[in-house]
């Protein structure tokens, strides 16, 4: 029997020989438990030295039963699944994974915004027998503008957003971008022009969300905030669902108070088969994929078990989310 017991819950499709080579090296091994909930997951959490997530909470339920849990880990950047006081209370490492999707997700909110602005979703009616809607008729409803020297605004810049903006620029837009948490004089050595969110608002021609979720960024794109935008102007998201009010983005779509939007992220995930956005023409969303890529979901897989394993050696986790409340704990 091996020394460590890695518990890995809804993450039974992925072939986890690397992952179980990687353990070797401390003699650990893997239980994989097919759960969609903590309660499910309870009869095996004893055993475990090591717990691994992507959606399962992970809270004081479980956590009581785990007693020789020494670091949960979130299979990517989101860590909502992470009860942090919890985890810190029972002394246990919470981790995450960064830096793994960056060009990916960069690449996809890129792809949406250039789909959206060159009309692309409206154009593929072609395959419906509408030839550019009987001719010119399709370019008088659905005018596409110039690319270069259109306002590219984005909210947050930090490292997926500097991606973003290298991509922009290469196609000729201005960036802008708002973002509390940097300086003017930084965002500029990016070749990007910092400005307020109110001035963002009003003059992108397309916003791109890159900011995280938080109690004061939830719903920060509501029916105010698309009442400031262009009509001309498109939102896309590729952070995360909560940072736009999903009510109000369809009733904005649908009234024309923006012209489109591109979300790979929706405020309800899974979306319901009669979700409203989907009669929408003027939106494109795409399932919550833009982070991946073959690369990407290995350099995920990595990421996640070489913080286990240097932990099981002694160390600590690379990406330690709790790190200052079990210092502090252990002083």
């Amino acid at each position: 029997m091996a020394r460590y017991r890695v518990l890995v819950l809804n993450y039974a499709k992925v072939n986890m020989e690397m992952e179980q080579k990687m353990l070797e090296e401390v003699d650990a091994e893997i239980v994989m438990a097919d759960v969609t909930d903590e309660e499910s997951a309870l009869p095996l959490a004893a055993d475990a030295d090591a717990l691994v997530t992507s959606s399962v909470p992970i809270t004081d339920k479980i956590l009581d039963v785990a007693k020789k849990c020494k670091i949960a880990v979130r299979t990517g950047i989101g860590f909502e699944a992470l009860d942090l006081p919890a985890l810190t209370r029972h002394g246990v490492y919470a981790a995450h994974v960064r830096g793994f999707c960056e060009e990916e997700v960069a690449d996809h909110a890129m792809a949406l915004s250039l789909a959206l602005m060159r009309k692309l979703n409206i154009s593929q009616k072609i395959k419906n027998g509408h030839w550019k809607e009987k001719s010119w008729a399709w370019v008088e409803n659905n005018p596409v503008f110039r690319l270069r020297g259109q306002i590219f605004g984005l909210v947050a810049l930090g490292s997926i957003g500097r991606n973003v903006a290298k991509r922009a620029q290469a196609f000729g837009f201005k960036v802008i971008a708002f973002d509390p948490f940097i300086s003017a004089d930084d965002a500029k050595m990016q070749g990007v022009e910092l400005v307020d969110f109110d001035t963002l608002l009003k003059i992108s021609d397309v916003i791109s969300i890159h900011a995280p979720l938080s109690e004061s960024t939830f719903h920060m794109f509501n029916s105010t905030t698309f009442e400031k935008m262009k009509k001309t102007a498109y939102l896309v998201n590729t952070a995360r669902g909560g940072l736009v009010d999903n009510e109000a983005i369809y009733h904005a779509l649908r009234a024309g108070e923006i012209a489109g939007a591109g979300l790979d992220v929706t405020e309800n995930e899974p979306c319901l088969a009669d979700e409203p956005l989907f009669n929408l023409d003027n939106v494109i969303i795409t399932g919550h994929t833009a982070g991946y890529s073959e690369d990407s979901l290995l350099a995920l897989r990595r990421g996640v078990f070489s913080q286990i394993v240097e932990v099981f050696k002694g160390g600590k986790p690379k990406y330690w989310l709790n790190r200052e409340e079990l210092e502090k704990q252990s002083e």
